[in-house]
Order: C-alpha cells, then sequence, then structure tokens
C-alpha cells in the first residue's frame, strides 16, 4: 500500500539535545577517513579561527538519525523498515558543528512519491543549537521498496 502523501509538511517535536563530543568527533573522522587535523587537534582547529575541533561535514547523521526515526516509527505513516534502502543524503551549513555544540534536531516530511512500486520518502531534518541558532539542514531520502 502506498505512504500516505498527507504526510507531507509534518513537523515532528524536537529531539533532546546531543552534545558534541571531540572523541566523538575524533571517532568519525577516523571511521570516514577525514584526515584534517582541525577534526582531531584543538590548536589546529583554532589555527584556523574555530573554537574547537571541527566535525566532519557529514558528522551531523549522528544526530539527524534519531529524529529521522520518529519517522520511520510512525505508525500511522506505515513505513516496513525492512524494505527500505537509503536513496540520497544532502548537507546544508549554516555555520560548522563544533565540539561543544549543544544541538536539537527537528525533522519535517517534505516529500513523499511512488514510482514504478516504489514509495520515496524525504525528510528535512533543521539542526540548531538550544539556543535556536541554525547550524545545518539536513535532507535523507528513503526508498520503501514494493513488494516483489
Amino acid at each position: 500500500m502506498p505512504l500516505d502523501p498527507s504526510f507531507v509538511g509534518r513537523t515532528y517535536p524536537p529531539t533532546p539535545s546531543y552534545e558534541v563530543g571531540r572523541e566523538k568527533i575524533r571517532e568519525f573522522a577516523a571511521a570516514v577517513g577525514a584526515t584534517d587535523p582541525a577534526h582531531t587537534d584543538p590548536a589546529a582547529a583554532r589555527a584556523l579561527g574555530h573554537p574547537d575541533v571541527v566535525a566532519p561535514p557529514t558528522f551531523p547523521i549522528v544526530m539527524t538519525m534519531s529524529a529521522g526515526a520518529q519517522i520511520i516509527d510512525d505508525p500511522a505513516l506505515g513505513i516496513d523498515y525492512s524494505r527500505v534502502v537509503h536513496g540520497d543524503q544532502r548537507f546544508s551549513y549554516t555555520r560548522p558543528v563544533y565540539a561543544g555544540d549543544r544541538l536539537t534536531c527537528v525533522c519535517t516530511v517534505d516529500e513523499i512519491t511512488s514510482r514504478a512500486g516504489h514509495d520515496f520518502v524525504t525528510t528535512r531534518t533543521e539542526v540548531a543549537t538550544e539556543d535556536g541558532e541554525p547550524v545545518v539542514t539536513v535532507w535523507s531520502r528513503l526508498v520503501v521498496r514494493g513488494e516483489g
């Protein structure tokens, strides 16, 4: 059964704050092969004008996964997660993510379409500081494979 397009525009509650730690940034940088010293060395980051180590560009996925889970787990929408594959991801930054940031995420369903028996769900997650300063917008497209 196709997903209900009336969910487009639905916004879910903010996630609890996520405190970005230096070690989390280091671990993520190592996992994705990001070797710039600004990801691991506070002095190197400060020399570039940053207040602390800088997260690699795809780091926000760590936080946005929980925000997206609100949509995936919404029984009224009815996504069968066993049929989901990742289709696309993109990031639009207002400013970098730094160690010490306390960030929250608000996720919205941007688009639901169906093609060739598959559903496509695009979400938009606004990542901001606890004080409301915008940091990054993350879009994710999930493909819910059809039966057969």
